[in-house]
C-alpha cells in the first residue's frame, strides 16, 4: 500500500481482483482452501530482476472470527538466507540447548506479530502465554526509569537505522532485576517502509557465586570439576559466546576480562588447523575435528596440545555452534614416556579422548530423548544431566592423573559419586548413602565408564520414586559391588523405600530403557531382584571388556 501510495480507505471494501488481479490469480485458490477448511498454509513468493532471485515473501494466509488474513515476511537478497530458502533445518533442539547454556533469547516482529524463541521465556522466568504474539513481552518489563530509553529505541529503529545495541533493565514477574544487553535489527524495503525487525537479547545480570538464577550455572557445573575439558557455546560469535572454566584455564586468561576474536588463532602452530578455522567461520565447512599445537599468551616456550571439535548449524534466519576443547598436553607427554619406558603401556591419548566425545555424544542422545519425554519438566532433565556431567568429569579428572587405564579402582569412583549426589541441589530428602566395594576389584576405563552412569540412572530412580514422603526418616540407597570370579562381578543397587507396584510397567519408563541401554554396552544382564523393604536391582557385569585404546 505504501508502495502505491494507498491508505486504508482506498481498498477497504474493495475486491482484491479489482485492486490487483495479478496477485488475485497467484492467491485465489489458497485463498479458497484455507476459506474452505479453516486450516492456515504457508507460500513462498519469489521476485526475479534480470533472471536473478532478489527478493523472497513468506506468505501466511490464515482464517480467523470470519475473515481471512494474508501475513507477508519479506526478505532481500541481502539477508543471506534466500539460497538456503528450501533446505529445512531441524535444529531447533539445539538452538533451545544454546540459549539454555548462553542466557540469550530472539525475537522477530513481522507485521506487528512477534514470535519468540525459547531462550526468551528462559531470560523473563515464564512459560509461554496465548496471547504473547501481540505485544512486546521483555520491554513491558522494563523498569520506570527505563522505558524512555526503550521509547527513544524503538522510535530509532523505525526510521532508517538498521541496527542499534544497548543495555536496558526488566524486572521479571517474580520480583528478579535483569540487566539485558539487546540488539535490534530492521528490515525496510528500497523505499525505505519497516519490513520487519530481529531482537537478539542477552541476559548479563551478574549473579552471584551460589546463585541458582541462571540455568547455565546448573548446566556447566559438570564441567567445572576439569580444568582440562572446555564447553563450547556459540564459539564462531566473538559477542554471544559462553565458555566453561577450562577454557580460560587453557589459554590463561581471566574470564572476565577475555575478549573473544579470531586474534586468538594466531596462537595456534599448524597452519592446516588455522585455515580449516578460518573456512568454518566463514561457512566454507560444517565442522572441524582438530589436534593442534597452542602457544599460550603467544610464548613458544609455553606450549598446550589441544584438541577442538566445532560444529556449525543454521536455524531458522541464524547460524549457531556448539564445541569441546580438551587439553592433552600431559596426556600426551605421558604417552611419550610410557612408549619409552615399556611397550606394553602405550596408549594413545587422543583415544581417551575420542572416548570423551562419544561419551558425551551418548549424553546428547539421553538429553534428545528426555526432553520429548519430560517435554513440561525442564527442571527433570537439568537434574539429570547434571548427575551425568558430574560423574563423567570426575571420572576423566581422575583418569588425567594415572598411567593405567586398565586397572582403575572402583571404590575411590563410587566413594566420590555418593558425595556428589549428596551435594547435588536438587537433592534436599536427607538420603543416607551407603556402599561397600571389595578393595582388590580393579576396572578398565572401558567398564567403569557405563557402570558409573548405571548406577546414577539408578539412583536418580529411587531418589524421584522410592520415597514420596519427604519427612519420611531413615531413607538410604546402598551399593555393593563384589567380585564373583575372575572375570565376574556384580552390583546390588537397593533403596529402602515404597518399591514397585507394577513391575511390569516399571521396565518399560525412559529411565529403564537408559539403564538397558548402558547394560548392553556394559555386555552385562540386570535384574529386578525380590526385596524386603523397597527396591533392588542386581548387576552382572565383566571385570576387563575387549581394550579399544590402541597402542
Amino acid at each position: 500500500m505504501g508502495r502505491f501510495n494507498l491508505s486504508l480507505d482506498d481498498v477497504r471494501g474493495r475486491l482484491l481482483s479489482k485492486i490487483s488481479p495479478v496477485f488475485y490469480e497467484i492467491f485465489s485458490e489458497s485463498l479458497y482452501e484455507v476459506y474452505q477448511t479453516g486450516n492456515p498454509k504457508e507460500l513462498r513468493i519469489f521476485y526475479y530482476g534480470e533472471d536473478t532471485l532478489s527478493r523472497m515473501a513468506i506468505c501466511k494466509v490464515i482464517y480467523e472470527m470470519g475473515r481471512i488474513f494474508l501475513i507477508v515476511d519479506h526478505i532481500n537478497s541481502n539477508d543471506g538466507i534466500i539460497e538456503k530458502f528450501n533446505v529445512e533445518n531441524h535444529a531447533e533442539d539445539k538452538v533451545n540447548m544454546i540459549e539454555y547454556f548462553s542466557q540469550t533469547g530472539s525475537y522477530r516482529k513481522v507485521d506487528g506479530k512477534y514470535s519468540w524463541t525459547q531462550g526468551i521465556y528462559n531470560i523473563i522466568n515464564r512459560p509461554r502465554e496465548g496471547h504473547d504474539d501481540y505485544y512486546n513481552i521483555v520491554f513491558d518489563l522494563a523498569i520506570p526509569e527505563d522505558r524512555e530509553l526503550i521509547e527513544e529505541i524503538l522510535n530509532i529503529m523505525d526510521t532508517d537505522t538498521t541496527h542499534h545495541e544497548d543495555i536496558i533493565r526488566i524486572r521479571t514477574n517474580d520480583g528478579v532485576l535483569k540487566f539485558l544487553e539487546i540488539n535490534l535489527y530492521s528490515n525496510f524495503d528500497d523505499d525505505g517502509n519497516l519490513i520487519s525487525r530481529y531482537g537478539l537479547i542477552n541476559d548479563i545480570t551478574k549473579y552471584p557465586e551460589d546463585s541458582t538464577v541462571k540455568p547455565v550455572d546448573f548446566l556447566l557445573n559438570g564441567f567445572k570439576h576439569s580444568q582440562k575439558l572446555a564447553l563450547l557455546i556459540e564459539p564462531l560469535n566473538d559477542k554471544h559466546f559462553e565458555f566453561s572454566e577450562g577454557f580460560y584455564k587453557l589459554v590463561d586468561k581471566d574470564p572476565h576480562e577475555y575478549i573473544h576474536s579470531l586474534e586468538i588463532i594466531h596462537n595456534i602452530v599448524e597452519n592446516e588447523t588455522k585455515d580449516r578455522i578460518l573456512k568454518l567461520y566463514k561457512g566454507e565447512l560444517n565442522k572441524i575435528d582438530e589436534t593442534f599445537t597452542y602457544n599460550v599468551n603467544g610464548d613458544e616456550n609455553n606450549q598446550k596440545i589441544c584438541e577442538l571439535y566445532i560444529e556449525r548449524f543454521e536455524f531458522s534466519d541464524s547460524t549457531h555452534s556448539i564445541g569441546f576443547l580438551a587439553d592433552i598436553t600431559e596426556e600426551r607427554m605421558k604417552q611419550m614416556e610410557l612408549r619409552e619406558a615399556n611397550e606394553h603401556q602405550t596408549i594413545l591419548i587422543k583415544e581417551v579422548h575420542h572416548r570423551v566425545k562419544n561419551n558425551l555424544q551418548i549424553l546428547n542422545s539421553f538429553l534428545n530423548l528426555e526432553k520429548r519425554a519430560y517435554r513440561d519438566k525442564p527442571e527433570v532433565i537439568i537434574d539429570h544431566m547434571q548427575a551425568r556431567l558430574t560423574s563423567l568429569a570426575l571420572l576423566h579428572e581422575k583418569t588425567y592423573n594415572t598411567q593405567d587405564f586398565k586397572n582403575i579402582n572402583l571404590k575411590d569412583f563410587i566413594k566420590d559419586q555418593d558425595n556428589q549426589l549428596k551435594n547435588l541441589m536438587y537433592l534436599k530428602e536427607n538420603i543416607e548413602f551407603e556402599s561397600e566395594v571389595d578393595e582388590d576389584l580393579h576396572l578398565t576405563i572401558e567398564v567403569i565408564t557405563p557402570l558409573l552412569l548405571i548406577m546414577d540412572e539408578l539412583s536418580m530412580n529411587s531418589i524421584k520414586h522410592a520415597f514420596p514422603d519427604k519427612t519420611a526418616p531413615n531413607k538410604k540407597i546402598s551399593k555393593t559391588v563384589t567380585k564373583l570370579d575372575d572375570n565376574n562381578a556384580q552390583l546390588i543397587f537397593r533403596d529402602n523405600g515404597v518399591g514397585i507396584e507394577n513391575p511390569k510397567a516399571v521396565t518399560s519408563n525412559l529411565g529403564c530403557e537408559i539403564i538397558k541401554n548402558l547394560t548392553k554396552q556394559l555386555d552385562g544382564e540386570i535384574e529386578l531382584i525380590e526385596h524386603e523393604n523397597g527396591t533392588a536391582y542386581r548387576l552382572v557385569f565383566p571385570i576387563t571388556m575387549k581394550h579399544t585404546i590402541h597402542g
